[in-house]
């Protein structure tokens, strides 16, 4: 789609995730995922889905069902009950076809990027975050990664260093975050509008992060070419590498754009003992699990997440890396990530009792997941309506249970 935009010089701009540009947008949106424009919620932004039921007939949503309808692509409930959401994370049929709505490329972009310099300033962060976001003044996902995201953005688990054990050192932690000039945690967020409307949102939030965070530092391309051209100079001058921060920013800068990369997907590679040139997770034995508990915007919710993640990943050998995302004005999305290498015999074990320990011991706290990997969509069937109402539109639909059996489905049967 990218490609697509850039060879018709469209002015409109389409939303990336930080996986794969092979990936799929319509998979993506119907697992209800999120990139980092302003159109960063992705099945908030598509209508007129086509939909292929278990028996061959073929169903549209919203007015995209009565034939000519002016407003088919452009108003998502039509009229009637709206049956959209009930093709997402589900097996009630195949979506074949969807209107997904475009950004139109703004007058000005700004990037902004900040680093906090201790654990506890993100509760503070996130709390300053929230107004700016509920006022229309922060309009894109906002992304805070934690140090060990970063480190596994970068380079490789320090086999040597670390005599072979597992997870990371206090030590080479602290040692990590000099070298790459990184924060416990460490924000991206774009700004969109009009100049004067950038101008005045970079001016609030520095107000709003006055004091909170280290290093707020606002880019454009502008910037960034000339970051770019003047690195090697400022390198010898400071004796600092700025070409292992740009290796990071760059990318990140893209995704704010729509850019599609696969630069995010070197981190699947943390605990491998290289990368290869080309890169291909599956064949490379990379494992990954993630798991992704929403949580109300409030920099306590922040606190106690971070703090569930440690406890259980670090006892399991497993570093804690973990992204927050404020993905509403009431809500942010977590996304802690068990990286591994497959080839190691007993790893695929290991990381699995540690993700289903994380999935039980957040939902004890009240924690659950906005997506589940197919490994753990009989854990979350909960004792409600939900799965009475579920069962017997399943059983209407695909009553030979033709389409992806146990798909996001109740099992207590």
């Amino acid at each position: 789609m990218y490609e697509f935009l850039q060879d018709r010089k469209a002015r409109v701009w389409m939303d990336a995730t930080g996986a794969s540009p092979h990936s799929s947008i319509l998979g993506n949106t119907l697992e209800r995922g999120f990139g980092h424009t302003p159109y960063g919620d992705h099945f908030a932004n598509v209508c007129g889905l086509e939909v292929v039921l278990p028996d061959g007939e073929i169903a549209d949503t919203g007015f995209s069902r009565f034939p000519g309808a002016k407003a088919g692509p452009l108003y998502r409930w039509g009229v009637g009950p709206a049956l959209d959401g009930i093709f997402t994370q589900s097996n009630l049929g195949i979506v074949t076809r969807m209107t997904l709505w475009l950004m139109p490329e703004p007058e000005h972009f700004q990037a902004f990027f900040f680093l906090c310099e201790r654990e506890e300033d993100i509760t503070g962060v996130i709390d300053a975050i929230r107004p700016l976001r509920m006022n229309g003044t922060l309009r894109s996902t906002i992304h805070i990664a934690n140090d060990y995201k970063v480190f596994s953005a970068l380079r490789l688990y320090p086999w040597e260093e670390m005599g072979g054990k597992t997870p990371l050192s206090a030590e080479i932690r602290t040692q990590f975050r000099k070298q790459l000039r990184c924060g416990m945690w460490n924000g991206s967020g774009g700004l969109y509008g009009t100049r004067a409307q950038v101008a005045e949102a970079r001016r609030l939030l520095k107000i709003a992060l006055h004091g909170r965070v280290a290093n707020l530092r606002f880019l454009d391309d502008k910037k960034l070419e000339l970051a770019a051209r003047f690195s090697k100079i400022y390198g010898a001058v400071t004796g600092l590498d700025l070409r292992r921060t740009l290796e990071l920013v760059r990318p990140v800068f893209g995704l704010m754009k729509g850019v599609p990369t696969d630069q995010p997907m070197q981190s699947c590679y943390w605990r491998k003992r290289s990368v290869p040139e080309k890169i291909d997770v599956d064949r490379d034995g990379c494992g990954l699990l993630w798991c992704s508990p929403i949580a109300p915007l409030n920099g306590s919710h922040a606190a106690i997440l971070s703090k569930i993640a440690e406890q259980v990943l670090m006892p399991h050998g497993f570093e804690p890396m973990i992204s927050l995302s404020v993905l509403t004005d009431r809500t942010m999305g977590c996304v802690i990530s068990i990286s591994y290498d497959r080839n190691v015999n007993g790893e695929d074990e290991k990381a699995t009792s540690c993700y289903n320990e994380l999935l039980d011991e957040l939902a004890k706290q009240g924690y659950y997941p906005y997506r589940l990997g197919v490994q753990s969509m009989d854990r979350m069937n909960g004792p409600s309506g939900y799965n009475t109402v579920l069962r017997r539109i399943k059983d209407a639909l695909d009553p030979n249970g033709i389409i992806s059996p146990g798909r996001y489905e109740p099992t207590d049967r």
